[in-house]
């Protein structure tokens, strides 16, 4: 039977990399907007720009991560199919009449 390689885990220190990077990248943008010389509404505009654009990031993120699972899946299990087909086919065996 053939091994799929899968991906190598994520490791804590990239995870805490990622989490970091996006903790401060959201703290700019908040700071950015609270310090923009303008109106009230037009800061409260660009909150609401920057929370759904960041809540769409992490829905298409899930998306594309459950799309690649489901492949992986359907893919395991074609390759499983295939695998018991070969191990069960014996080439010198005479047809039964």
């Amino acid at each position: 039977m053939t091994k799929t390689s899968a991906a190598p885990p994520t490791t804590v220190a990239f995870f805490v990399q990622a989490a970091l990077s996006f903790g401060l990248a959201l703290l700019a943008v908040v700071i950015g907007i609270w310090y923009l010389p303008v109106d009230g509404w037009v800061r409260g505009f660009l909150a609401l720009g920057m929370l759904f654009l960041t809540t769409s990031a992490f829905t298409l993120a899930k998306c594309i991560r459950d799309r690649q699972d489901e492949n992986t899946v359907v893919s395991r299990v074609d390759q499983a199919r295939v695998d018991k087909l070969l191990s069960e086919h014996d080439p010198f065996k005479t047809p039964a009449i």
